[in-house]
C-alpha cells in the first residue's frame, strides 16, 4: 500500500500505471521549449549517447552543469561516476537527436575529448567530470564539473509541443554583452 507523502517528499510511484492526468502533466511540460542535447560517454564496453532536453547550468564557480537521465534509459546505470560530455545540437543535427533517441540512422562522427568523447560539429559542448548524482524520482540528476567547452555560431535545434523546431542564431549573443 502506498503512503501519502509528507510535505516536501515525492509520492511513491512503484507499480503505478499512466493516467489521463499524467498525460496532461507531460503535455503541460512540453509547452516549455528546450534545446536538444546529447550526453556522450565511454561505458565499460562501448561508447554511449543519450538524447536529452533536460540540461542546465548550475554554477559559474566552479563551473557545473546538470543533466537529467531517465532510469529506464539503456545507458543510465553505466553513466554513474563516469566523465561525460553535453553536446548541444545545431538545427541541422536533428538526425543525431533521433539516432541517440533510439531510431538509429546516420552514424555519428566522434571526437576524442580530453575527458570524455563528444560529437563532431555540434553547436556547443561541455566536457564534464562527475561531481554528484541525485535521486530525481524516475530520473537521476547527474551534476558534472565542466573542464572543457566551446561553441560555434548557428541556429539551435529546439523541442516544443512534441516536435522539433529551430531557434535562430543572432549575430550578437549574450556572451558579447558581458
Amino acid at each position: 500500500m502506498m503512503s501519502t507523502p509528507r510535505p516536501g517528499e515525492a509520492p511513491e510511484v512503484a507499480g503505478r500505471t499512466s493516467t489521463p492526468k499524467d498525460h496532461r502533466f507531460r503535455g503541460s511540460l512540453g509547452r516549455f521549449a528546450t534545446g536538444v542535447a546529447i550526453v556522450t560517454f565511454d561505458g565499460a564496453t562501448k561508447r554511449h549517447g543519450i538524447t536529452v532536453n533536460s540540461f542546465t547550468s548550475v554554477s559559474m564557480e566552479p563551473p557545473l552543469a546538470l543533466v537529467s537521465i531517465a532510469r529506464t534509459a539503456k545507458a543510465h546505470d553505466e553513466l554513474a561516476g563516469r566523465p561525460f560530455t553535453v553536446n548541444i545540437l545545431g538545427a541541422e543535427q536533428r538526425y543525431l537527436a533521433t539516432h541517440f533517441a533510439g531510431r538509429p540512422g546516420h552514424e555519428p562522427r566522434w571526437v576524442e575529448g580530453a575527458t570524455a568523447p563528444r560529437l563532431a560539429g555540434v553547436l556547443a559542448y561541455f566536457e564534464c567530470r562527475p561531481w554528484a548524482a541525485y535521486d530525481g524520482g524516475d530520473h537521476t540528476l547527474y551534476l558534472g564539473q565542466v573542464v572543457d567547452f566551446d561553441y560555434r555560431h548557428g541556429d539551435a535545434l529546439a523541442f516544443a509541443n512534441g516536435t522539433y523546431t529551430t531557434i535562430p542564431d543572432r549575430e550578437l549573443g549574450m556572451e558579447d554583452l558581458l
